[in-house]
């Protein structure tokens, strides 16, 4: 993922949202790191929301916007209509390790994908009541969307974990 600590101010828009991306993708690790397996399957709030599966789900989605959507690649996530929360469960033969190196693999496919593409390139979301043509640049800012907001849910079951605050976020930066 490259140095995330500082985004760009002044790069090309596809360097620009690909560098936001990696940084909200950093931060979901760096909110992991520290924490004991055991401690990142914990259920912290009434949902079965975990730190764990947060990443987890994380990974497919990348899989599926990037790789089955924008790649053309079948979906072969867990979820389905029958158990569609499976993408945020835990496993037992699923380890820490197994989730993160699987994260990481995932997004750098998708990096991949983003610095070969166009972000006028289109991609095709294969489900019935769906929109169709969806433009890389769509998928990019979604992804963005979608791992800030789950980052943020994991940042405060992090806190509420160990104490832990803000962690994976850069320094505000300065506009001297």
């Amino acid at each position: 993922m490259g140095d995330v600590s500082v985004v760009p101010f002044a790069v090309s828009e596809k360097e620009t949202l690909s560098a936001l991306l990696d940084q909200q993708r950093a931060a979901m690790v760096a909110i992991c790191a520290g924490c004991s397996d055991e401690d990142l399957r914990k259920h912290l709030v009434p949902s079965d929301t975990t730190i764990l599966g947060i990443v987890k789900h994380l990974a497919w989605v990348e899989g599926w916007w990037f790789h089955t959507v924008f790649g053309g690649r079948p979906d072969i996530g867990p979820s389905s209509p029958e158990d569609p929360n499976a993408d945020f469960r835990i496993e037992p033969d699923e380890s820490t390790s197994d989730i993160l190196d699987f994260y990481a693999a995932q997004c750098a496919k998708s990096n991949a994908l983003i610095e070969a593409g166009s972000l006028d390139d289109l991609g095709h979301d294969p489900r019935p009541s769906a929109r169709k043509d969806v433009s890389l640049r769509w998928i990019v800012g979604r992804m963005i969307a979608e791992t800030a907001r789950h980052a943020g849910q994991a940042d405060i079951l992090r806190e509420q974990l160990d104490g832990a605050v803000e962690l994976g976020h850069s320094s505000t930066p300065t506009f001297d």
